[in-house]
């Protein structure tokens, strides 16, 4: 079942959902006070003004390439070097004002809807992307996933829920249902002779199935289903569907919070459904 809203493909709508995330995290940045900014959100060690600062840094970096030359302190939310570097951003504006860290993601946003509109720009063109050069469409999917997600951690953390039709939520959930093959069958290592089907409920509505069938030197291997792929089935296979609101999708899917902190109901195998959820990770 395709995605409804659909997630854009072309350049203009990727830009549009980009813009239309980067902008909503200014817009809940004015809205705060001192106090909101230093509420704590769903990511370890970061405040509110911390995500802000977080999608800043990156952005510039995306922008510029200039590495911010700060000391980071060894926090105990800091996993790996990908982390210390990411860390770097956040922690040179940690005394900085929160409505001038705002005021940077918007100048910063505004530069790269700049660049990205460019005539010249395709969703071929090779940019620098978070993990290494990309062309735009991908790098762009990647930023949009991030940045709506540190939305969505910002909503939560000052109570004020949205933009759960948005852009930014369809290419989260795009992206998602494009990784589950590999995510039941490797990730969660689903058995062969399992079917399982996720259904998100809303307000981004779709469904996605994975059919998980023997692999070469007995590894199993995802099989999408609905989409047009012919696969062999078997009357004997079990189906387990999960079902979930789009909310509840998501942030299990950003790593935020346990099975516990959501709510879904299953039809069919519960441990099969468990193992899934738990491995249904795709934010770094």
């Amino acid at each position: 079942m395709p995605l409804h809203p659909a997630a854009p493909e072309d350049l203009a709508g990727l830009v549009s959902a980009y813009q239309q995330t980067t902008q909503a995290v200014v817009d809940l940045g004015r809205s705060c006070s001192d106090a909101d900014f230093d509420l704590p959100t769903a990511c370890p060690g970061w405040t509110v003004k911390d995500q802000i600062s977080h999608v800043v840094g990156l952005e510039s970096w995306l922008h510029t390439g200039d590495v911010p030359h700060v000391e980071v302190p060894d926090y105990a939310h800091i996993r790996n070097e990908a982390g210390q570097f990411i860390e770097k951003s956040v922690e040179l504006r940690r005394r900085m004002v929160g409505q001038k860290v705002v005021d940077e993601l918007e100048t910063v946003a505004a530069r790269r809807v700049a660049a990205l509109s460019e005539p010249e720009v395709t969703l071929e063109t090779v940019v620098r992307g978070p993990w290494g050069p990309a062309p735009v469409g991908e790098s762009l999917r990647r930023r949009i996933l991030d940045i709506w997600t540190h939305e969505q951690d910002i909503r939560q953390a000052l109570g004020r829920p949205g933009d759960l039709d948005s852009g930014g939520a369809a290419v989260f959930m795009d992206l998602l249902f494009a990784a589950l093959p590999r995510i039941v069958a490797k990730e969660a290592g689903i058995e062969p002779g399992n079917v399982v089907i996720i259904d998100s409920t809303g307000p981004v509505m779709g469904r996605a199935g994975v059919w998980v069938e023997p692999g070469e030197e007995g590894k199993a291997r995802g099989i999408p289903l609905f989409s047009g792929i012919a696969h062999d089935g078997d009357p004997h296979d079990v189906f387990t569907t999960i079902t979930l609101s789009t909310d509840c999708l998501t942030r299990r899917a950003a790593g935020r919070g346990g099975l516990d902190d959501i709510h879904y109901s299953v039809h069919g195998d519960e441990a099969v459904a468990r193992r899934v959820l738990e491995h249904l990770v795709i934010v770094p």
